[in-house]
């Protein structure tokens, strides 16, 4: 198995954090050591122990090697259009030298993105440039909703068209009252050419939850 995933999503909002636990979770039952990694973090709030995001957190408290909060998290902006569009470039090595630390640490780093695989940084370079540079392989989280299934298919093409290899999917079911539930997962593992993972079910406060019995790991990369 890989030591290390970016988990991107089909748009923001769909459940990347939530399949993120549940993968470390997942990987930390097999007896590896797992640490979740989310090297840009937006929305984020002070406590007494300085700026937090709610997202790294939970990944934080997801690892099972215990690490700072800052190596978990060391990029932390207060919304999108401060990073899309500020003039002090992103330094991409600082993102990859947080990856490396953590997996001198671990079996695996689970690598939460922010937004979609195109989410564009300052510069208007795209999260993905990075993914590329440090050729991860991804796990693609679906939200099944309306819609998702042209959003799954544009972005696996994305990811496969920029040479990457996406290991495996995940659905989540962030709308409980979606009709057709079952017609839409049939037409997702027609339409991704990666094996289906897992699927979420919807879930009251999923974040204090073990997640790790809807994903199935040993299908990564079939």
């Amino acid at each position: 198995m890989q030591n290390r995933f970016f988990v991107t999503g089909t748009c923001t909002e769909v459940g990347k954090t939530v399949v993120s636990r549940a993968l470390l979770q997942s990987l930390i039952k097999q007896g590896k050591r797992a640490i979740g990694y989310k090297p840009i973090a937006i929305a984020s709030h002070h406590t007494d122990e300085g700026v937090r995001n709610h997202d790294a957190l939970i990944l934080q408290t997801s690892s099972s090697v215990a690490v700072p909060y800052d190596d978990i998290n060391p990029v932390i902006i207060e919304d999108h259009a401060a990073l899309t569009y500020s003039e002090h470039p992103l330094d991409y090595a600082r993102l990859s030298a947080g990856l490396h630390k953590l997996q001198s640490q671990s079996d695996c780093v689970v690598v939460e993105g922010i937004g979609g695989w195109r989410f564009l940084l300052n510069g208007m370079r795209p999260i993905s440039e990075w993914v590329i540079e440090e050729k991860i392989p991804v796990i693609l989280v679906v939200g099944i909703q309306l819609g998702c299934i042209n959003h799954a298919m544009l972005t696996a093409e994305a990811i496969a068209h920029d040479g990457l290899t996406i290991a495996g999917w995940v659905a989540n079911r962030i709308n409980p009252g979606l009709a057709y539930y079952a017609e839409t997962i049939d037409a997702l593992k027609q339409n991704i050419s990666a094996p289906l993972l897992g699927e979420l079910p919807y879930l009251a406060r999923p974040e204090e939850r073990d997640l790790s019995g809807f994903i199935q790991l040993d299908l990564i990369g079939q």
